[in-house]
C-alpha cells in the first residue's frame, strides 16, 4: 500500500543507489515526488506539416519513413544514423548521433512522430536527434510531456517513472482553499491540479492547473501579509490632532506650491496619523517628484503633537542630505534636528543619543545606527524609512519598536524606485501606498541621447561644454575592473583614458564599490562641493547623491542595465533649474538593446519605464541583483498582474471562517520558505 510517506526506495526500479540520488535532491518519500514539479513541458501533440516548419523551430511532425535507416560515419569517424521521412507536403532528413540501435526500428513504411528542432540546409529540412515515437492504432502518444529538474545522476526517464507510480496518491491531497472560493473562481481542486501538472491532458488543462495553483499561492501570500500586518498593528498608535498643530504654517512657509499628487500624499499620511491604528504607508514617486517634503510635513505634524520623529536612510550621504533638507524646513519652527551616522564623532553621537532620550532633540536622521539598542527615544511618534527596498519589515519594526509604551509609532516609508502599480501589491503588501505621479513645476525634462563609439567625441564635447558653462558631470561604468571578454569599460581605467580626450585635465574623482565607506564618502563629497567636475563611478551613485549643479550623465555600456536602473541613474541629473542631459553609450545591435534605448529617449515617466522593463526582461530579471532577495513563488509570478489584483481583493474582505486548517499550515510553510526574504526580515 503506497502512502505519501512511502520511501522512494520501495518503488519499482529504484534501488539503494537511486534512492540515494533522490535523497541528495531532497526527495525521500512519495509525497516529495508529487511536489517535484516539472520545470517545463514539451508540447509534442501540436504537430505541423513538414512544409510549414520554420528553421530553428522546435516542432512535432508525423511522417512516414521512405527507406530503411542506414548507419554511416563522418569524415572524422563519428558514427551516425540517417533516414528520410515524408508527409503529403514534403520530406525531412532525420539524423541520430551515437544511436546505432535505431536502424532496427527505423524501417521503410513505418510512421513516426518526430519532435525536435528543424534546420534548413542546402539539401532541405533536417532534424538532429529528435524524440522519435511510433504512430499506430492504439498508440498512447502523450500530447504534453513534463520535463523535470534533475540533479546528480537522475534522468528524465527515472524521475518520470517514479512519479507515474505515485500519481494515484493525488486523490488524498486536501484542498487549501475554501470550497466556496474554488467554486466561485472556477478553480481545479488541488489534487486534480497537481496530477495535471505531472500528467497533462492538453495545454488548456495544464494552464488551468497552473492558474489554480498560482491563485492558491497568491491567496496564501496575501493572507501571510495580512497576518503579519495584523500582528504589527495589535499595539495602538497615539492618534494625533490637527487642532493646535499649526500645520498650515508649515505649508505657508514653503517657497513653492505642492503639486496635486503631493497634496494627496500628505493628506493620506496626516489622516492616517489621526487614527488610533499605526500608519503603515509607502510614498512612492519618481526621482525629483518631491517625496521629502511629504515626509517633512508628517514629521512636523508629529513633533507639533508633542512627539519625536526619526528618518532612516540606507547611506550616510543620503542621511546627511536629508538632515540638511529637514533642518532647513523645520528649524524656523523651533524644531531641533540631529544627525546619527557611523562617521559621527563619538562625542557628538553621545550628545544626540542623550538629546533623544531626554526629548531635547525632536527629529533624528541616520542610517542603521538608529536601530542600535543604545538609541532610546523620549516619545517617538513617527518613523520614516527612505529607499524602502533597502530595508526589510523587521528592520523597520526595530525602529518603530523604540516608541514609548503603550503606543506604537506611525510608519512612513519612501521609495524612488517606480514599479508597476499592481506589482506593488507583492513588494509592498504590508503597506498602504500613495503614489506621487507629478513632477514639480519648473523642472525641465532631461534630454536623453543614444550614442555609439563612433560618436564618442560628440558626447565628450557636450560634457566639456557643460563643464565650461560651470556645471558638472557623471560618467557611469558597469564594472570596477576591465572585462577582457566583454570589453566593458571599468571605472579605474576609464579616468586614465580621458586624459587624451576633450575631457583631459578636468578635475575628476573615481568611485566604486571596492572603496572603503570612508573613502567613498570623501570622494563623493569632493564632487558634491564642486571641487571635482567629473565623477566616474559604478552604480553606487544610483541612490544617495544630490548635486543640483550636475547637468549631464553619461552611461557606458548602457545595454548592461535594465530600463528601471537606467532611469534611476538618469535621475542623478535634472535636479536644478538648468537643462540636463543623459547620454547612453552602447554599441549593442540587438533588438532588445535598441528598444531599451528608444524607450529611454522617448519618455521620462518612471512608471511607464517600469512597465516596459517588466515586459521586456520578464519578472526573473526585473529586479536585477535584488531579485535574489525577492519572494519565492512556485507557480505565481510578478507578471500575473490580473491574478495579483483578484487575490488581493479577495483576501481583503475574506471572513475568518474561510481560513481552513490546511490554509493555516500553508501560511506557516510560506513564512518558512521565505525566511531570507527582505520583506520578512
Amino acid at each position: 500500500m503506497l502512502t505519501l510517506d512511502t520511501n522512494v526506495s520501495e518503488l519499482r526500479g529504484i534501488g539503494a543507489a537511486r534512492a540515494k540520488e533522490f535523497a541528495l535532491a531532497g526527495i525521500n518519500t512519495a509525497g516529495d515526488l508529487l511536489t517535484l514539479y516539472p520545470r517545463s513541458y514539451q508540447f509534442r501533440g501540436d504537430t505541423v506539416k513538414i512544409n510549414m516548419a520554420e528553421t530553428g523551430d522546435v516542432v512535432s511532425v508525423i511522417a512516414t519513413l521512405e527507406q530503411n535507416a542506414t548507419e554511416r560515419r563522418s569524415a572524422r569517424g563519428m558514427a551516425f544514423v540517417t533516414a528520410f521521412a515524408h508527409d503529403d507536403t514534403g520530406s525531412v532528413e532525420i539524423v541520430y548521433f551515437n544511436m546505432p540501435w535505431l536502424t532496427k526500428s527505423l524501417t521503410k513504411g513505418r510512421t513516426m512522430r518526430f519532435y525536435g528542432r528543424v534546420i534548413r540546409t542546402l539539401y532541405g529540412l533536417k532534424m538532429t536527434n529528435p524524440v522519435t515515437e511510433p504512430v499506430f492504432d492504439g498508440a498512447n502518444l502523450r500530447k504534453v510531456v513534463p520535463i523535470y529538474p534533475l540533479q546528480g545522476k537522475l534522468t528524465q526517464n527515472v524521475v518520470s517513472s517514479a512519479v507515474a507510480q505515485v500519481l494515484s496518491l493525488c486523490g488524498g491531497i486536501s484542498d487549501v482553499l475554501h470550497p466556496d472560493i474554488i467554486k466561485k473562481y472556477d478553480l481545479m481542486h488541488r489534487s486534480e491540479a497537481i496530477k495535471e501538472l505531472h500528467l497533462p491532458t492538453d495545454r488548456f488543462s495544464l494552464d488551468r492547473a497552473r492558474h489554480s495553483l498560482a491563485f492558491e499561492e497568491l491567496v496564501i501570500f496575501q493572507l501571510a501579509l495580512r497576518r503579519m500586518k495584523q500582528g504589527v498593528v495589535t499595539i495602538p498608535a497615539k492618534p494625533l490632532k490637527f487642532a493646535g498643530s499649526g500645520i498650515r504654517l508649515f505649508f505657508d512657509a514653503l517657497p513653492y506650491q505642492l503639486t496635486g499628487a503631493q497634496q494627496r500624499a500628505v493628506k493620506d499620511a496626516l489622516d492616517d496619523m489621526c487614527k488610533p491604528v499605526p500608519m503603515m504607508r509607502l510614498v512612492q514617486g519618481d526621482v525629483g517628484s518631491g517625496k521629502t517634503v511629504v515626509a517633512a510635513a508628517a514629521i512636523y505634524f508629529a513633533v507639533k503633537n508633542g512627539g519625536q520623529a526619526a528618518m532612516m536612510a540606507p547611506t550616510e550621504i543620503l542621511a546627511t542630505q536629508h538632515y540638511h533638507s529637514l533642518t532647513k524646513m523645520l528649524s524656523p519652527f523651533g524644531i531641533r534636528v540631529g544627525l546619527l551616522i557611523g562617521s559621527t564623532k563619538a562625542k557628538d553621537k553621545q550628545l544626540v543619543k542623550q538629546g533623544l532620550a531626554d526629548g531635547s532633540i525632536d527629529v533624528v536622521v541616520g542610517t542603521h545606527s538608529l536601530i542600535q539598542s543604545d538609541v532610546v527615544f523620549d516619545n517617538l511618534l513617527l518613523a520614516v524609512t527612505d529607499e524602502q527596498h533597502r530595508f526589510g519589515v523587521m528592520q523597520r519594526a526595530s525602529l518603530v519598536g523604540k516608541s514609548a509604551e503603550p503606543y506604537q509609532a506611525h510608519t512612513l516609508v519612501m521609495s524612488a524606485t517606480p514599479i508597476p502599480r499592481t506589482l506593488s501589491l507583492i513588494l509592498y503588501g504590508d503597506l498602504d501606498v500613495s503614489i506621487i505621479d507629478q513632477m514639480p513645476p519648473g523642472r525641465q525634462p532631461i534630454v536623453t541621447y543614444g550614442y555609439n563609439s563612433k560618436k564618442r567625441g560628440d558626447a565628450y564635447n557636450l560634457i566639456a561644454a557643460e563643464i565650461a558653462a560651470g556645471h558638472q558631470a557623471y560618467i557611469i561604468c558597469p564594472l570596477v575592473e576591465e572585462d577582457d571578454e566583454g570589453g566593458k569599460r571599468a571605472a579605474e581605467t576609464y579616468a586614465e583614458q580621458l586624459g587624451s580626450s576633450a575631457l583631459g585635465g578636468i578635475p575628476t574623482e573615481t568611485v566604486h564599490g571596492r572603496l572603503s565607506p570612508k573613502e567613498k564618502e570623501a570622494r563623493m563629497a569632493r564632487f558634491a562641493s564642486g571641487e571635482a567636475k567629473i565623477l566616474i563611478s559604478t552604480t553606487v551613485v544610483e541612490v544617495g547623491v544630490d548635486v543640483p549643479n550636475a547637468t549631464v550623465i553619461m552611461i557606458e555600456n548602457a545595454e548592461c542595465f535594465g530600463l528601471s536602473q537606467l532611469h534611476q541613474l538618469r535621475g542623478r541629473v535634472g535636479r536644478g533649474s538648468c537643462q540636463s542631459y543623459c547620454l547612453l553609450m552602447s554599441d549593442a545591435g540587438g533588438a532588445n538593446a535598441k528598444e531599451r534605448m528608444r524607450v529611454m529617449c522617448e519618455t521620462s515617466d518612471g512608471f511607464a519605464i517600469a512597465e516596459a522593463d517588466l515586459r521586456q526582461r520578464g519578472p526573473g530579471d526585473f529586479f536585477g541583483e535584488r531579485q535574489s532577495g525577492e519572494l519565492s513563488f512556485e507557480f505565481a509570478g510578478v507578471s500575473d498582474v490580473e491574478l495579483i489584483g483578484t487575490t488581493a481583493a479577495l483576501v481583503k474582505d475574506m471572513p475568518d471562517g474561510y481560513i481552513t486548517y490546511a490554509m493555516d499550515d500553508a501560511i506557516e510553510t510560506f513564512f518558512d520558505r521565505n525566511k531570507g526574504n527582505r520583506m520578512f526580515n
